[in-house]
């Protein structure tokens, strides 16, 4: 596979597709930007995106997709449902992944680059304090926590099976918690109740991941022959631990309070109501508080070695700039 100079993006509207739309473009790249409804008003002052409506769950997508692959190098997949809906999963992660690779059978395009989430790791193996590495056991699919790491667990076997069948590149991209403007919070600090935060643990790094680093390694991984089927953790350089990161979230005039909780103490609790856990909230559920809250280290690595890149910038000036730009 020779120089690539055109990308077709899934999801291209969403928060994750933006910005690697923006990032295929800095780095020269004609893009195919897929989008279910409206496309972003500054997106047609651009000759270099060429805007596709098409619905991945829609019988008609596979056609109109391999009209659309005609001249595409690779394709970045990061359409899918971010919610707790099995239902929603079914048709719009792993329906939709379907499409793509139908489209892909026979297309120009030889090189996938799949939009995990570093979610899909087994943490119930891990103690507390281990590093998260590549190397660590996934969930099992049949035994996932909850549908959004199920949804992700069977997206990636099905990009496995048909990078294993039909011979294309596929990198499964597994990102952290993906903050920017407009996105400053995530589950891994506890659970917030309007002004009030309930605080589960304060060491551990939390696995973040900038918006503007997620599309870079996107675009970078797209750009980059694998060698088969690779899989990448992609994090930030500086990661903070739980404390700093309230420092520096606090800036933004949330949380006003703070109610401290110990996440051993709820993990005693998520262990003596294990035969209730199905009705239970997330954080009563031991492979969910394991997952979000048990401290542990976060490795990037092998994304590094793969894709190169370091980030200039400290964890405190990407949330600063994350802050100055949009609400929570």
């Amino acid at each position: 596979m020779g120089e690539i100079t055109r990308v077709l993006i899934t999801g291209a509207a969403g928060f994750i597709g933006r910005s690697t739309v923006t990032e295929a473009r800095e780095a020269g790249l004609a893009v195919v930007a897929l989008v279910r409804r409206a496309a972003p008003q500054d997106w047609a002052a651009d000759p270099g995106i060429e805007v596709l409506r098409c619905d991945l769950a829609d019988p008609d997508g596979v056609a109109t997709l391999r009209t659309a692959l005609s001249g595409v190098d690779t394709v970045i997949h990061a359409a899918a449902h971010l919610g707790g809906d099995a239902d929603a999963h079914a048709v719009d992660t792993l329906t939709g992944t379907r499409t793509i690779l139908d489209a892909m059978t026979g297309s120009d395009a030889r090189r996938l680059v799949l939009v995990s989430s570093i979610a899909v790791y087994d943490t119930m193996t891990l103690r507390p304090g281990a590093i998260l590495t590549e190397a660590c056991p996934l969930e099992p699919e049949n035994a996932a926590r909850d549908p959004y790491v199920a949804g992700k667990l069977a997206q990636e076997r099905l990009c496995r099976e048909a990078a294993a069948r039909d011979g294309f590149g596929l990198w499964l991209m597994r990102p952290g918690a993906v903050f920017g403007p407009d996105r400053l919070w995530n589950a891994h600090l506890g659970v917030g109740l309007g002004p009030v935060l309930l605080r589960v643990g304060d060491t551990g790094e939390v696995p973040l991941c900038h918006i503007r680093r997620c599309g870079w390694a996107l675009v970078k991984a797209a750009m980059t022959d694998p060698g088969g089927i690779r899989a990448l953790n992609v994090l930030d350089d500086d990661l903070p631990d739980r404390d700093r990161f309230l420092t520096a979230m606090r800036r933004s005039g949330w949380p006003r309070f703070v109610v401290p909780l110990h996440w051993k103490l709820l993990n005693s609790i998520a262990r003596a109501l294990r035969r209730r856990s199905a009705h239970l909230p997330g954080l009563l559920r031991e492979p969910v508080l394991r997952a979000r809250i048990m401290p542990l280290r976060y490795c990037n690595r092998a994304m590094r070695k793969a894709l190169g890149g370091r980030q200039a910038r400290t964890f405190e000036v990407l949330m600063a700039a994350s802050i100055a730009g949009g609400s929570r």
